[in-house]
């Protein structure tokens, strides 16, 4: 392969000077040096073309077999060398300390047509940063990560990227409901890709320990390479830099909530500096609308995660993140302005998502009300989020009496809609009509503009599963279909019609579409 290949990072950020691959902790150093576990027969199950074009690989260069080696760890480009990012964090409120790449080596960056990507390895095996795991992955979380990261950029969605998914020949034990009841699953690899995979606990870790040096290195290599336009470092330009990060963040949150996308683990260890969404494990789509709704079985209790409150978490996060930058800002005002504009910004972007949503080109000022009107209708009974929203561009002004009828399908129990329900409903429908009527755009203005906000396809839980339960009897077929079903989520693609519909009955309970752990 001809890859444009770049060391930014390994050359101008402090090295972990011990070499020895062993569990330790890392001290005054960005990152350790740590070359990937060879596989036992390493097999390439897809590839993203468009991301392989991205980085200037070529369709013949994904077929050779180098390209399987690279990017399953089995091969080390001459003249590269791999390392393991060390970082800490909060996990669910609570200071963690080190944790760091645990199973992610990254390999190289590369240069393509004048903008830089850092390519990383899931699964790749142990690094001093792996504690007591074993640094692998299995095919069951691979296929999830490889598919949603690719579906998140399609939907427009901030989001790392994913270059290939691989079997690594090998039999990982992993117990995947933290129940003591452990089994071999097959291994896998993704190779993941982003302009940078730092995160908040990148910066957080230097601040625990007192090193207020390496904090200084890190966050002007950060703005250098990132956030360049902000200017040269300064007391002003770390101010800005926390600012730019904030509403990066606070975008990237508002894109979820559009979407119905639930993160699961929000820890400042999956925070990226960039404001992408990156790591995706316990990760789910809401079926029912419900602001309550989380996917990941550890957070079952508190629901920390959960749906309605990943805007506050990336609050409390970057919280944590400006009490990292303090030390190189010495003052707290500047910093508990930019989070209170984080608070306000919320307020109004997220009455513009909700807005064009519901197709309302207009400002009115009780637009907030037909909103929280229209949210307590859809959890009176089950209503499938996706469906709604996408059906509802179909509704015309004088449809208020065929309301319901018209989002008929989003309903998973049509039982459910008593008489006193379907007045509610109807009552809504009326309020829209009314609203409608001060819109300028036509019905089929106004729809066309809605179906580019409201996708008709996500990646629904129960379909991931799915496909990794054909995957693991060795057909991915269903890996390809959804693949490219998920590249156009805002089109109709006739073909693809089955996968317009709620959650199948089979899948309400079942491990994997309903519930799922950070065992991967």
């Amino acid at each position: 392969m001809n890859l444009n290949i770049k060391h930014t990072f390994t050359k101008e950020l402090p090295a972990d000077p011990i070499l020895e691959n062993a569990t330790r902790q890392v001290k005054e150093a960005c990152f350790s040096y740590v070359e990937p576990k060879k596989t036992k027969a390493p097999v390439l199950i897809h590839v993203s073309s468009n991301m392989a074009s991205t980085l200037g690989v070529s369709e013949n260069e994904i077929k050779q077999e180098s390209f399987t080696n690279v990017f399953t760890g089995n091969k080390v480009l001459p003249n590269t060398t791999p390392y393991a990012m060390c970082y800490g964090g909060h996990q669910f409120g609570h200071w963690a300390g080190q944790l760091g790449d645990g199973r992610a080596i990254n390999l190289f960056e590369v240069e393509h047509l004048n903008k830089q990507w850092a390519i990383q390895l899931k699964g790749a095996g142990k690094t001093p940063y792996s504690r007591t795991a074993d640094g692998l992955a299995v095919l069951r979380s691979s296929v999830r990560e490889y598919l949603c990261s690719e579906a998140m950029f399609h939907l427009g969605v901030p989001t790392t990227r994913a270059l290939s998914l691989a079997l690594s020949g090998d039999e990982v034990l992993r117990d995947m409901l933290y129940d003591g009841n452990s089994a071999y699953e097959k291994g896998a690899i993704v190779s993941r890709v982003s302009p940078s995979f730092l995160r908040f606990g990148s910066y957080e870790i230097f601040v625990a320990r007192q090193d207020h040096k390496n904090l200084k290195i890190l966050v002007d290599y950060t703005i250098k390479h990132h956030f360049s336009h902000l200017g040269n470092p300064s007391k002003a330009t770390y101010i800005k830099f926390f600012a730019e990060v904030s509403r990066r963040t606070l975008e990237m949150i508002i894109h979820w909530q559009r979407v119905g996308f639930v993160h699961g683990v929000m820890n400042t260890d999956n925070m990226s500096i960039l404001g992408l969404t990156i790591d995706y494990g316990p990760y789910g789509w809401l079926e029912g609308f419900d602001f309550g709704w989380t996917p990941n079985t550890t957070d079952n209790q508190h629901k920390r995660y959960r749906y309605g409150n990943q805007p506050n978490i990336g609050l409390w996060n970057l919280y944590q993140l400006a009490n990292a930058l303090y030390p190189l800002i010495q003052e707290t005002e500047p910093l508990e302005t930019i989070l209170e504009q984080y608070k306000t910004d919320f307020e109004t972007k997220s009455l513009e998502m909700m807005r064009s949503k519901l197709g309302l080109d207009l400002v009115d000022d009780k637009d907030n009300l037909l909103i929280k009107a229209l949210e307590d209708c859809l959890l009176l009974s089950e209503t499938d989020m996706t469906i709604f929203f996408r059906n509802l561009s179909s509704f015309k002004k004088g449809d208020a009496s065929k309301g319901l009828q018209i989002v008929n399908d989003a309903f998973y129990m049509l039982t459910e809609i008593s008489a006193e329900i379907a007045q509610q409903w109807k009552d809504w429908f009326g309020r829209y009509e009314f609203r409608l009527d001060k819109e300028t755009r036509s019905d089929e203005e106004r729809k066309i503009a809605m179906n580019k906000v409201n996708p008709k396809y996500v990646l629904r839980n129960y379909m991931a599963q799915l496909a990794i339960d054909d995957a693991n009897k060795g057909d991915y077929k269903l890996i390809d279909e959804l693949f490219k079903l998920l590249k156009q989520p805002y089109q109709e693609q006739s073909e693809y019609e089955k996968w317009f519909a709620k959650r199948p009955d089979w899948a309400r309970h079942k491990v994997g579409c309903s519930m799922l752990s950070c065992s991967s």
